[in-house]
């Protein structure tokens, strides 16, 4: 989350909300504790390196229900990553001076780094961790740092309430940046290796999706009291550069583009690991072909993660960086009803409450509702539809998948035609 989200959300959430950015930020981080809620009951219950995957399975049984929406998951982290490779092209492009706002430059740019990423997998999930940590801790001092030094440059007529822009943009700015937050999902995908799940997984899910609100926050108003809503509009992609080069010169925006470019190269790191940890169970339960799950040059290495980040360059080629934003957060809400939706039926089994599983859930609806009016008012209505598109694709494809295996099953040797016939 605090490694490349914001980096990729802040500016285009900014040209929604205006000066209401922090309070977006805020309602949107509110509906992802919410949803952690039954990520961390059903992780500590059903501790598993899949994390939703598994839990999708436990609440909808194995079926084409929990196959369809772990299809639909995993499209979703693929276009969360096309998102952060969109962000880091972006940046590295506007360091360099170059303009090319999603042009070819910056869409080759961003699959190589997709490339880079899916090979370091290679190294397993050790090298994964490390890697994370190091730029992770590295990224969250220098935002911070940033963005707290922002605070004594802020011009109090950009942030004051009378700035604000009204309650319906709010809620659309919200649902724009929930994407920021959908990383929480990724730590339920380490329980199967915790010593303790039930009680570290949900110490890890609150206090990391508290701690990147109140990271998210600082950041808003930073970005809102130092640019125009006429420069943040200009720069969606690369806008708190552009806001820590307004107070800090040259050397602040250089220095703050680096980070960027570290923590959105961090963000692929991330989500392809957990795209690709989804996509292995997936295949073990059944639910994909087997070819998603076939070993390539070492242990660690898996067909699946090589189509990930193949449809996550159709992605970048396909869809700019907004369209990946409002349909990647579009793809998470939706992923986090249905999720709250099986939890309810397994509820006896995770001691969850349903009055806070029901909140969840209608809170992610809520603000799904108003995202998908804002994509249909802002992008077209072909931009909506492509969500519809996805959720029946993930279906169908589960559908078709479970009769293709259905009719290549082996016959049963307790039934060959000898023991039949004498059996008559």
């Amino acid at each position: 989350m605090a490694g490349g989200s914001i980096f990729a959300i802040v500016g285009i959430g900014g040209s929604v909300a205006g000066a209401a950015l922090p309070l977006a930020m805020i309602l949107s981080g509110i509906v992802a504790l919410l949803a952690s809620y039954s990520y961390a009951k059903l992780g500590a219950k059903f501790p598993t390196s899949g994390g939703a995957v598994e839990f999708l399975v436990r609440g909808y049984g194995k079926g084409v229900i929990s196959g369809g929406l772990n299809i639909f998951q995993w499209l979703g982290y693929v276009l969360a990553l096309a998102l952060y490779g969109h962000a880091f092209a972006g940046y590295l492009v506007s360091l360099l001076g170059i303009s090319d706002p999603n042009g070819p430059l910056e869409k080759a740019i961003a699959s190589l780094l997709v490339v880079v990423f899916a090979f370091l997998q290679f190294g397993g999930t050790a090298v994964v961790g490390k890697a994370q940590t190091v730029i992770v801790g590295a990224c969250v001092v220098a935002l911070v740092g940033f963005a707290v030094a922002g605070l004594f440059f802020v011009e109090p007529a950009r942030i004051e309430f009378s700035a604000w822009n009204g309650p319906i943009d709010i809620l659309f700015a919200a649902g724009i940046v929930f994407i920021g937050f959908e990383g929480f999902g990724l730590v339920t995908n380490t329980a199967g290796g915790m010593k303790n799940p039930a009680k570290e997984l949900p110490k890890a899910l609150y206090l990391s999706i508290t701690i990147v609100i109140g990271i998210y926050v600082l950041t808003a108003i930073t970005l809102i009291g130092n640019l125009t809503m006429a420069q943040i509009n200009q720069g969606q992609g690369f806008a708190l550069a552009e806001a820590v080069g307004s107070f800090a010169g040259r050397f602040g925006l250089v220095t703050l583009s680096i980070v960027a470019l570290f923590a959105t190269a961090s963000a692929v790191n991330a989500t392809i690991f957990g795209s690709a940890n989804a996509s292995y169970q997936i295949a073990r339960d059944g639910e994909l072909p087997r070819e998603f799950d076939r070993k390539i040059w070492s242990a660690n290495a898996r067909g699946g993660l090589f189509i990930t980040a193949l449809l996550a360059i159709a992605a970048i080629f396909f869809l700019d960086i907004t369209k990946v934003t409002m349909l990647g957060s579009a793809a998470f809400l939706l992923l986090y009803a249905a999720v709250n939706f099986g939890h309810l039926r397994v509820r006896d089994q995770t001691g969850a409450k349903a009055g806070m599983i029901w909140a969840s859930m209608l809170s992610c609806l809520l603000v799904f509702g108003f995202l998908a009016v804002y994509i249909v008012q802002t992008e077209g209505m072909l931009t909506m539809i492509l969500i519809v598109i996805m959720l029946i694709v993930s279906f169908i494809a589960e559908k078709a998948f479970r009769e293709f295996r259905k009719h290549r099953k082996p016959p049963n040797p307790s039934t060959t035609p000898s023991q039949s016939g004498s059996a008559a």
